[in-house]
């Protein structure tokens, strides 16, 4: 059923109930030509300080801040973001080797857990994996598993950092 539909349709995407909209950008930005403090603006918008100064810092400061192109940002920012083994094409290659070699997915994520060191970025989860075999919208291992692996993703025996 879902190869002939395609794969997963997306839920449409829409905003948290906390985060800020235009308006309240807009609100931010006359704020800001006006000279007002971070407090006043955001007594004015029922916010805490520290979420519009924040909102500021992440678009381009006190001086060039623009409700729209700050707007237009945060839509860019949010998720849902590529998961990690489509971003790292490295780890992509030794998950779809051991995958080759018949080896589980917790297996996998095991060795990767055990060998790796702490903070390197090379950790997978188990359900990562699951989830990138078969959720055709992130079909990312599926679609290497299909091509013939090339002889460097087999690293022989442990996962080495890129």
């Amino acid at each position: 059923m879902v190869k002939q539909t395609g794969g997963y349709v997306p839920r449409p995407r829409r905003r948290r109930p906390q985060a800020l909209d235009l308006a309240e950008r807009e609100e931010i930005s006359r704020g800001l030509a006006r000279g007002d403090s971070l407090r006043q603006i955001a007594r004015a918008l029922g916010r805490a300080p520290s979420t519009v100064s924040r909102e500021i810092a992440r678009n381009r400061g006190r001086r060039k801040y623009r409700a729209v192109d700050a707007d237009d940002r945060a839509w860019r920012r949010a998720r849902p973001k590529a998961c990690l083994l489509a971003r790292d094409p490295a780890l992509r290659a030794y998950v779809a080797a051991r995958l080759a070699d018949d080896w589980s997915p917790e297996q996998i994520a095991g060795v990767l857990a055990r060998d790796a060191p702490i903070g390197t970025g090379v950790r997978v989860s188990h359900e990562t994996i699951y989830k990138s075999l078969f959720v055709q919208s992130r079909g990312v291992l599926a679609k290497q598993l299909q091509q013939t692996c090339a002889p460097a993703a087999r690293p022989g025996g442990t996962f080495t950092t890129p």
